[in-house]
């Protein structure tokens, strides 16, 4: 690889008393084969995440979000640079990792929600059975679904089975949530309602979550912290901190204000060549 550029990131002022840094993603270019190519699908990506964040990766599809996203969960290790949690180098999946899946449907239908819980720790083994159901019923009372201990998932709101696979996760103390475009499939009602319920459980549990989107709204509501990535192949054009924005001022000319600012860190340069090609034109 090549010198790294100084490329343009720009970084918003946080608070001067700082969450401990839980992931630290340094200088990371991460490539995959396909049956012709090569693909380099981000290149040389700084970012770091806090204790407690919400911390949203977003981009234009093609940009190496979800990329991003398996080489933190540890299934594809970087061509360049290094990824580490609590220090120390992620090499392969594991526990302290955990995958919130898009629409949540990965839970098991025949089982019931304490089952669906409870299932990850019979397989890890990490626990005793004693522990395991201890673990999993606190769990499942973290998330206000003791009432919906022994339902099946089909008969679940959408929100209670986004709350059901986060608790499954949690059980198992995990450092951090991935969700990959959790939302992405579901009609705009439904996804609105998604966000206030996931929006609604970090205030009660504060969990760490990184969450990829190419929703520019989406991004504002959700996140905390926003890391605005270029097209294909995905280089860090800013980091912004979101924090103060949410469902309460989405009308407000602040949100709009963060939106049109990153809409021209993913388009501008689109625009910019179309207005230099038009007027190269004869």
């Amino acid at each position: 690889m090549g010198p790294r550029p100084a490329g343009p990131l720009t970084v918003d002022a946080g608070s001067p008393s700082m969450p401990p840094v839980l992931l630290e993603v340094n200088g990371v270019t991460l490539q995959y084969k396909t049956p012709r190519h090569l693909v380099t699908a981000t290149y040389q990506v700084d970012f770091s995440v806090q204790q407690g964040d919400r911390y949203v990766i977003l981009g234009p599809s093609g940009c190496g979000k979800s990329t991003l996203l398996k080489a933190v969960g540890g299934f594809m290790p970087p061509v360049e640079g290094t990824i580490r949690i609590r220090g120390h180098a992620i090499k392969a999946p594991g526990p302290d990792r955990m995958m919130v899946f898009q629409e949540f449907e990965q839970l098991m239908p025949w089982k019931t929600v304490f089952q669906n819980v409870l299932f990850p720790m019979k397989v890890t083994r990490k626990f005793t059975r004693a522990e395991a159901v201890a673990r999993a019923n606190a769990a499942i009372e973290k998330v206000k679904l003791t009432q919906f201990r022994d339902i099946y998932p089909h008969m679940l709101s959408g929100g209670m089975k986004m709350r059901v696979a986060i608790a499954r996760a949690m059980a198992l103390e995990p450092d951090i949530l991935l969700m990959d475009e959790p939302f992405a499939a579901l009609d705009a009602l439904t996804r609105r309602t998604m966000q206030q319920e996931l929006l609604s459980l970090w205030d009660q549990l504060h969990f760490t979550v990184l969450f990829v989107t190419h929703s520019i709204e989406e991004a504002i509501l959700v996140g905390s912290r926003i890391l605005v990535l270029s097209p294909h192949p995905g280089r860090v054009r800013a980091e912004l901190d979101a924090s103060k924005l949410d469902f309460s001022n989405i009308d407000t000319p602040e949100f709009g204000a963060m939106s049109k600012r990153i809409h021209n860190l993913l388009f501008g340069d689109e625009r910019h060549r179309a207005r230099v090609s038009e007027e190269a034109t004869p």
